[in-house]
């Protein structure tokens, strides 16, 4: 089950790999790999945290500040990027096994999405996030971006 701990892994400081697609929604498009970095703070005794990422490839920042829900034993993961100042709307969802996936309903160019974030191979080294957009209510998916963690100095 998840717990208020489950992203006790990503506190601190990150180097980010990304891997985006140029089309969120065709999977064809191409990649464009740029690098990054994260830093995540611990709140609420690890109920809460909050990371921001800088991505100067983008010439943006983002921000994800993760709540979990203790009633529901939930998450919820709410992004924003430097470039609006909004919030999009959140993802909720828990971990299982070491794998966290997190679902909601956003628009992407005028078209309404399915979005699903995953966290897996978590160690103290490193951890992978992945996120896809569905246009037929998660019958499939397009995963348009990665990100891998991996801490500073790790081999």
């Amino acid at each position: 089950m998840s717990s208020p701990h489950d992203f006790d892994f990503l506190h601190g400081e990150w180097e980010v790999a990304n891997r985006r697609l140029t089309d969120f929604l065709q999977p064809g498009s191409g990649w464009k790999e740029f690098e990054g970095t994260s830093n995540c703070r611990s709140l609420f005794d690890g109920a809460a945290n909050v990371d921001e990422i800088d991505m100067p490839y983008l010439g943006s920042k983002g921000l994800t500040l993760r709540l979990f829900d203790r009633e529901s034993e939930q998450w919820s993961l709410n992004w924003s990027s430097s470039r609006t100042g909004k919030l999009f709307p959140p993802v909720t969802g828990r971990f299982e096994d070491g794998r966290g996936e997190f679902y909601g309903d956003d628009t992407h160019d005028g078209k309404d999405v399915r979005v699903r974030f995953v966290w897996s191979g978590v160690s103290v080294s490193g951890a992978r996030w992945e996120q896809a957009f569905s246009v037929d209510d998660g019958a499939s998916w397009v995963t348009n971006w990665t990100m891998d963690f991996t801490r500073p100095g790790a081999a």
